[in-house]
């Protein structure tokens, strides 16, 4: 994918990406206080929800103080729903037959970790991959002014952890735009990448168990799943009627 395409994308989804966010952070709190789930795990859980899974929870959680607990009930929650989004979404795609940008769209709004987005992505087509890849990467980037506003309400002095994939995925690209000499060493990294992709999105499938799901609990859980369906129905929906699209 080359620079220009990059900064095509993530401008068309800026402002979904915005107002998605926004809207799963409320959302997940206001339902974390009804189910009477725990404030940090709720908003851990929406955090995961609303820009990049484990990626997010993971900055987030030192910052709020997070206990072990805490952390394994949410990344449990949101491995969990990104486990089942990553076998599902394709085919709930080619049977609605959606386009190669709205699947991509959808994933990079509805899909939790940016590595189940790429694979699911990857197996609907290149173009759905492209967009998946830019959006959600453009999503993963609000975890820093999250965290800078996390530590500010709750006047922590965590350390704020910065995304380095992204500025990775933003050099291959100016590569990809500016240096067509290295076309051949690019699709040997290209190759290397679907190999180590393959084997992460083998792992995540291995950890699934039912001992998982016990040790998250049902509240989270159902924190998670009803927040996750409303994310990703309600994003769909509005993808479908062509009120959001690149």
């Amino acid at each position: 994918m080359n620079l220009h395409e990059v900064v095509r994308a993530g401008r068309s989804g800026f402002l979904y990406t915005v107002l998605g966010i926004g809207f799963a952070l409320i959302t997940g709190m206001g339902l974390g206080a009804l189910l009477g789930v725990q404030r940090v795990p709720a908003f851990l859980i929406s955090t995961g929800t609303a820009i990049c899974g484990g990626s997010a929870i993971a900055a987030v959680g030192p910052i709020t103080q997070a206990s072990d607990e805490e952390m394994a009930i949410s990344l449990g929650t949101v491995f969990v729903l990104n486990s089942v989004a990553l076998l599902i979404f394709p085919a709930i795609g080619a049977a609605l037959k959606l386009t190669q940008s709205q699947f991509g769209l959808w994933a990079a709004l509805a899909i939790h970790d940016t590595s189940s987005v790429v694979g699911a992505a990857a197996k609907y087509g290149a173009q759905a991959l492209a967009v998946a890849t830019t959006v959600k990467l453009a999503r993963a980037l609000w975890i820093v002014p999250l965290s800078v506003a996390t530590a500010v309400v709750r006047g922590a002095k965590a350390k704020i952890q910065w995304p380095w994939f992204i500025g990775l995925f933003c050099l291959a690209a100016v590569c990809n735009t500016y240096l067509p000499a290295g076309a051949h060493v690019y699709a040997i990294a290209v190759k290397v990448a679907k190999i180590g992709l393959t084997a992460t999105l083998f792992l995540i499938g291995s950890g699934i168990s039912m001992a998982t799901i016990k040790q998250v609990g049902h509240r989270p859980l159902l924190q998670g799943v009803i927040l996750w369906l409303i994310v990703s129905v309600g994003s769909l929906w509005l993808i479908r009627m062509g009120w959001i699209g690149l």
